[in-house]
């Protein structure tokens, strides 16, 4: 079994970077999933794949899977690019202008 190690993005609804800093170890699936026969539902009889350990940086998690003999993925995450905006409301007003103005 072949765990993960990934540091979480932010979710889509938020713009702060909140619950982001901290990397996250998963462990994969050991077995498949199967349907119940009866009511549908999908099931697994592994429990390892509820737990998320979570370590403050790269390398605890690392050594924390090397110490108990797991064998890791380990995903870097994307960094943002930061928006640089040319301009802004206080441009409209500047007594070195380029365009025309258009009132």
């Amino acid at each position: 079994m072949i765990a993960r190690i990934y540091q979480p993005a932010r979710t889509a609804m938020s713009s702060g970077a909140a619950k982001t800093h901290q990397w996250v170890l998963e462990y994969g699936p050991s077995e498949a999933k199967d349907i119940d026969p009866l009511m549908g539902w999908t099931g697994s009889g592994d429990t390892q794949t509820q737990v998320r350990l979570k370590f403050d940086s790269k390398e605890a998690a690392v050594n924390y899977a090397r110490e108990n003999g797991i064998d890791v993925q380990v995903t870097e995450p994307h960094k943002r690019k930061a928006k640089i905006r040319q301009g802004g409301y206080g441009e409209n007003f500047a007594t070195n202008r380029r365009g025309a103005w258009t009132h």
